[in-house]
């Protein structure tokens, strides 16, 4: 059997005690988290938009508190990604390997 490209297991079990303990599961449904999953796609959106490809290339060097909240903001989307699926029961690491897998015979690779 080969290594899982991905491992959310102990990130899921971190996200589902973290929500259990507030008391927030109730309102873990699969639509708010999708929904809170969309807000933070797009504020991930408002760093990027206006920004040029040789912008973004430098964003640590130029804009450090700006690189940070880059970082928080792919973060929370990982975040609310991961308990969406944990709540809907999607084996993430099968549903990765299988998409790449399918992504691979759909795009074969171009023969020289």
């Amino acid at each position: 059997m080969s290594t899982p490209l991905l491992n959310l297991t102990p990130l899921q079990a971190q996200l589902r005690a973290f929500a259990q303990a507030r008391g927030w599961e109730p309102h873990h449904t699969p639509r708010n988290l999708l929904l809170a999953l969309v807000g933070e796609v797009g504020e991930l959106a408002e760093i990027l938009q206006w920004r040029s490809d040789a912008g973004l290339a430098t964003l640590a060097q130029d804009d450090p508190a700006e690189w940070v909240h880059l970082g928080e903001e792919l973060a929370d989307v990982q975040i609310y990604l991961a308990r969406l699926a944990d709540v809907l029961g999607v084996d993430m690491a099968a549903a990765v390997a299988d998409k790449l897998a399918k992504n691979a015979r759909k795009y074969p690779e171009p023969q020289a």
